[in-house]
């Protein structure tokens, strides 16, 4: 049987093809590539920009101080002779004390001429150097520090705000105004076309020392310091050595720098190398914040009484060139501590047993006072103004089995009774960095993470204004603007808070034009005690 052939197979390049169904991508992929490319280009026009004009590329540049002055700046470290042990506790492992007492380290903010403050220097960075070392005081307090986390800190620091000064000149003369009788601007708003003005009878420029928080350092609060100093005050903001801040160089002459890292109380044992409690941590640490307090107090007396040239030449800095003319034009004799969070703890430590020749603080501005860092000090003889930011004042915290809130609210009422004026007041719309440099720096991160809710220059704003009344206070002993005010919310109330109350509203428009803009206070503020009565 004959078998057939197979059918043969045609060529499949022969086979008909089927038509080409050419799909349309989805616009945004056809286009993906051309956003990457504007993208790319815009990023880098930015760049470009910021490089050329001066601009900083992921921060905003910290604003020029207002008021009626220019603002200088100058380091001052001294060293402390001789060097004294303020705590026996000790590292663990080295046994190295850790409360010694090296030197005192602080920024002099103060008022310079106008037609003087010619920069002699360098600005100041925001950050000093080494930057690295904050970067890893930074890592440690996030407990991730190690060689990497360290590395990558210090990128991220010197990306963020390496590049930033400060808008203060260095090292230019004080300024020259006359010292007995200077003038205070009571607003610091350039856009405001008439400027109120106050006269104080004053022997000299008067003198704040400040003392900052934890986790941060006293350059955190130049902006604050600033405007101060452009309204005539001379601010001390002193740079703690306890631990509490991410990192510091001590400089000695004739000897080595030396580090100090932030450290807590799991790295320090007793001298006789038992346990250190949080408590007797917490004492050891504001024990020393009092001494720097006290020594920068020490110094201060030094410049007036005609010894700022031995300051210059003991200072590492190298700044202070012109202290020698300082002489006679400072009000050392009536000072006022201030201070923030952990630095507000310890403003108030300050005057205990005060005023005296080593603490002469005739009042205090105390800026949302602790609430773990140890006790609040309630001997207290002279007038003190307690500011919660509106974070502050909302979060209930139990403080030694009370309140926080009533504990301080005690605290300045107690104060009042005894004769001391005082007010302990809410800033509404504020949070807890709303004082320092780091809104001005990271408005929208800022207010993102802290939950602010008040424009950050207006926040800046109402800080200082409501600090010039209680200064102003201090000198003539009237009360005005804010403080002029009765306290009309014994507890904080979060009903009536930022936005709330309108300019005006329920009240006389032509009396609230009379008495001015602190007659709208209750859209920024809440007054809990006030020493104006009925």
């Amino acid at each position: 049987m004959t078998r057939k052939p197979p059918p043969e197979i045609p060529d499949a390049r022969n086979w008909p093809q089927p038509p080409v169904v050419r799909r349309k991508l989805p616009l945004l992929r056809r286009l993906r590539w051309k956003w990457r490319h504007v993208a790319f280009l815009a990023a880098t026009a930015y760049a470009l920009y910021c490089l050329l004009f001066s601009r900083h590329l992921l921060v905003h540049p910290l604003p020029q101080h207002t008021g009626p002055y220019a603002v200088g700046a100058i380091n001052i470290e001294v060293p402390v002779s001789p060097a004294r042990i303020i705590d026996s506790a000790r590292f663990k492992g080295t046994g190295e004390v850790a409360f010694k007492f090296r030197t005192v380290l602080f920024t002099l903010y103060y008022p310079a001429n106008n037609d003087t403050a010619r920069e002699r220097a360098a600005r100041h960075p925001w950050i000093s150097p080494p930057l690295s070392l904050r970067a890893a005081g930074y890592a440690k307090a996030a407990h991730i520090s190690n060689r990497f986390t360290d590395a990558l800190f210090t990128g991220a620091l010197r990306a963020l705000a390496g590049s930033v000064t400060i808008p203060a000149a260095v090292d230019v003369p004080l300024s020259d105004h006359a010292s007995r009788e200077s003038k205070f601007a009571t607003s610091w708003d350039k856009e405001e076309t008439e400027q109120q003005v106050l006269t104080q009878s004053l022997s000299g420029h008067p003198v704040i020392i400040f003392s900052h928080g934890t986790v941060s350092t006293g350059g955190d609060y130049s902006h604050f310091a600033g405007e101060l100093a452009a309204r005539g005050y001379v601010v001390a903001l002193v740079e703690h050595r306890d631990g509490s801040g991410p990192g510091s160089v001590i400089k000695r002459q004739g000897e080595p720098d030396q580090t100090r890292l932030i450290f807590d109380v799991s790295e320090v044992e007793s001298a006789e190398g038992g346990e250190v409690s949080v408590e007797d941590f917490h004492k050891a640490q504001l024990n020393f914040r009092e001494a720097e307090i006290e020594e920068t107090v020490r110094v201060l007396k030094m410049i007036n009484d005609g010894r700022g040239a031995d300051v210059f030449e003991q200072n590492p800095h190298g700044e202070g060139s012109d202290l020698a003319n300082w002489a006679g034009r400072l009000n050392t004799d009536e000072m006022i501590v201030a201070g923030h969070s952990y630095g507000a703890t310890g403003a108030l430590q300050a005057l205990r047993g005060g005023p005296s020749e080593r603490r002469p603080f005739k009042g205090a501005i105390i800026l949302d006072p602790g609430k773990s860092s140890g006790p609040l000090n309630a001997d207290i003889n002279v007038p003190v103004l307690v500011v919660h930011s509106n974070s502050w004042s909302s979060r209930t915290s139990i403080f030694y089995g009370r309140a926080h809130f009533d504990t301080v609210k005690q605290l300045v009422e107690a104060n009042n009774q005894r004769g001391n004026p005082s007010w302990f007041m809410t800033s509404l719309g504020t949070s807890h960095p709303s004082v320092t440099d780091a809104p001005l720096l990271e408005p929208r991160l800022l207010r993102a993470t802290t939950g602010a809710k008040i424009d950050v220059y207006q926040g800046l704003r109402q800080y200082v204004h409501c600090a010039e009344d209680f200064l102003a206070f201090l000198g003539d002993g009237k009360m005005r603007g804010l403080l002029a005010e009765q306290a009309q919310f014994p507890q904080y109330d979060p009903g009536t808070g930022l936005g709330m109350w309108k300019p005006g509203q329920g009240d006389d428009q032509k009396a609230w034009e009379e008495r001015g803009e602190w007659w709208d206070w209750r859209s920024y503020w809440q007054i809990h005690v006030s020493p104006v009565v009925t």
